[in-house]
């Protein structure tokens, strides 16, 4: 006959087998075992402060967490295998503790609830990861810039519509996709506000009938502040939709990025060149050299987003306060996290280690009609209204391209038949670095604001 649970003192039968493979979150809630004996520490000091229980109980329950925690960090897979009829990783420290120091564990539930403790964990877990993807952001962002100081002079085509639209600076096509991760670190910082509430004290649903000191388990645990309604504190669950849309939004720029740099690999682009170590080949095809890397990242990115939508259908309809089905937030949780930071920790390396094709980026550039734009403004500059400069150089991209010859082939007395305003310069104002440099406002691509933008970064 199996052993009862903890929580199986009104029971007159075991549960069945079924229901316990079926319940049990151990196999992916032992992540929370640091959490988890931090919290229960800071619960038994803050039960013998308020002479809740005493302070050698307390002495007692510290030693037999520490040693636990040193058990699970030597073998986890032991330690797993050991507690694996445990329903989750709370009961199954607690159980561990009370067969180490006798009935003085037992006390260490004393005026708390696995509701409470379970989101306890669950945020202290949360402000770690947390701070871990702020730092690996800021090191594709260092990444990104880095490339962006290296690229400033490579001119190459920027799209509208994925047609060639303007000339760019390669930097200040990196700037663009740092831009993006400045914006996801915002939102992390942000998130702690909503996160770095302690819920503790909270209990089953309704708080407790102990004098605990809340203000003391919020200080020892490092929260800012406390949770003010113990039902809306069992029941919260948007600090875990909030970061699965954060990490749904990173993954989202790591995807387009990925994109990107799959277009440009191609050798109808050809682009950029993927270092060997970081690319791989054709089980049949000789010739191939495939950006594994980029295409995971963009497949992987339907993974944590689903994470997201399954978790928002998950609370769409719960009731207060605690029910069974919030137990579906951790593992898609910790998926999403890992997920994320992968993705990120491969990208760095991949952008590390990939070189651009300057000339043949410059020569798509140049063999385009991309300054077009270029030659309007020139007419505007000279007192032509714009919209007639449009159709003005609108004529000549027409003429170009029935001609298969592009502004360069024209001769000056073919854009003077155009427009008297047209003069020599003409043929320096539709050159790639021209075109590039002209847009010299905050911003803009030029290579000046491009070195501005990565100075004001650094």
């Amino acid at each position: 006959m199996q052993e009862k649970k903890l929580w199986q003192a009104r029971f007159e039968a075991s549960s069945a087998e079924i229901l316990n493979e079926f319940n049990s979150s151990l196999s992916f809630d032992i992540r929370l075992y640091k959490e988890d004996i931090q919290a229960s520490i800071v619960h038994a000091k803050m039960l013998a402060k308020q002479q809740i229980i005493t302070k050698t109980d307390f002495q007692a329950i510290e030693k037999g967490l520490l040693e636990i925690k040193s058990e699970i960090e030597k073998d986890i897979s032991l330690w797993l295998e050991k507690n694996s009829q445990e329903e989750d990783i709370h009961m199954a420290i607690e159980k561990e503790l009370t067969a180490k120091i006798g009935d003085i564990g037992k006390k260490l539930h004393t005026a708390r609830s696995r509701n409470d403790q379970v989101i306890t964990d669950l945020k202290l877990w949360l402000k770690y990861e947390i701070q871990n993807l702020s730092e690996l952001l800021n090191e594709l962002r260092q990444t990104l810039v880095e490339k962006a100081k290296q690229d400033i002079d490579i001119i190459l085509p920027g799209y509208t519509h994925m047609q060639q639209a303007q000339a760019i600076s390669l930097g200040h096509f990196w700037l663009a996709y740092e831009n993006k991760f400045v914006r996801d670190l915002s939102r992390l910082e942000d998130s702690l506000k909503r996160l770095d509430i302690n819920p503790l004290g909270s209990g089953a649903l309704a708080g407790t009938s102990y004098p605990i000191d809340r203000e003391f388990t919020t200080k020892e645990l490092g929260f800012k502040s406390m949770t003010t309604n113990s039902l809306d504190a069992v029941s919260d669950r948007d600090y875990v939709c909030e970061y699965e849309f954060i990490a749904s939004m990173i993954m989202l720029h790591l995807s387009s990025l990925s994109e990107e740099m799959i277009i440009w690999n191609t050798q109808e682009f050809n682009f950029i060149e993927i270092s060997d170590a970081y690319a791989t080949g054709s089980s049949m095809m000789p010739q191939k050299k495939n950006p594994d890397i980029p295409e995971l990242v963009r497949g992987k990115t339907g993974r944590v987003i689903g994470v997201l939508n399954a978790m928002m259908m998950t609370l769409k309809s719960l009731p207060l306060s605690y029910n069974k089905d919030l137990q579906e937030d951790k593992e898609m949780l910790f998926m999403a996290s890992d997920t994320v930071k992968k993705c990120i920790r491969i990208m760095i390396d991949f952008l590390k280690n990939i070189k651009a094709n300057k000339d043949k980026m410059y020569s798509s550039i140049k063999n385009s009609y991309a300054s077009a734009t270029d030659i309007a403004d020139y007419l505007v500059k000279k007192g032509l209204a714009f919209r007639d400069a449009y159709s003005i150089v609108g004529e000549l991209v027409a003429n170009a391209i029935s001609r298969n010859i592009y502004f360069e082939g024209f001769s000056l007395d073919e854009f003077k038949a155009k427009s008297q305003l047209f003069e020599s310069d003409i043929f320096e104002i539709i050159k790639p670095e021209t075109c590039v440099d002209a847009r010299d406002i905050p911003g803009g691509t030029s290579r000046k604001q491009v070195k501005a933008a990565i100075a004001k970064i650094k």
